[in-house]
């Protein structure tokens, strides 16, 4: 007798916010940005799962909750290639592919110590200048170039 396959399904939400496509590796820095660990919704998330797309990937399924632009620029940052689903009643309403904004602002760090947004209260401001092989930000103040490797997330508190 052949083995039996065995699937299991991560249930599906009522109304709230599915973010899929996310590369299983930045899941948990995607629960940080977001602030996740501190809202009292309901949160399933499932991390290397199979992927055709990115080998293994991660999701998340936020129950009644709903992101603002911002947010959504801090997600394009890390996993620009992530899918938001918007669900109202067990439907998919929206469909949103996330692409890497051109201007950035009050959501990444400068990587320069000496830069002014890193020792005054001044929103930090940004602009994108490549995404592919690897992200580079042009700061608006110093004009240092932040890349990927030094790219450090604000997180959403």
């Amino acid at each position: 007798m052949a083995p039996m396959e065995k699937h299991l399904k991560v249930s599906a939400i009522k109304d709230g916010t599915v973010l899929d496509h996310i590369p299983a590796n930045q899941l948990f820095k995607v629960i940080d940005i977001l602030g996740l660990s501190k809202i009292p919704n309901q949160i399933t998330f499932g991390t290397n799962l199979d992927s055709k797309l990115l080998g293994k990937k991660a999701i998340v399924k936020i129950t009644d909750k709903y992101f603002e632009d911002s947010d959504i620029n801090r997600i394009a940052l890390i996993a620009p290639q992530a899918k938001i689903n918007i669900i109202h009643n067990f439907e998919v309403v929206e469909k949103r592919i996330l692409s890497t904004p051109s201007k950035i602002e009050g959501i990444a760090k400068c990587m320069n110590p000496a830069c002014i947004t890193n020792h005054q209260d001044v929103i930090t401001s940004f602009i994108t200048i490549a995404t592919s092989p690897e992200l580079k930000l042009l700061c608006r103040y110093c004009e240092k170039v932040t890349d990927e490797k030094n790219l450090k997330i604000i997180s959403n508190q």
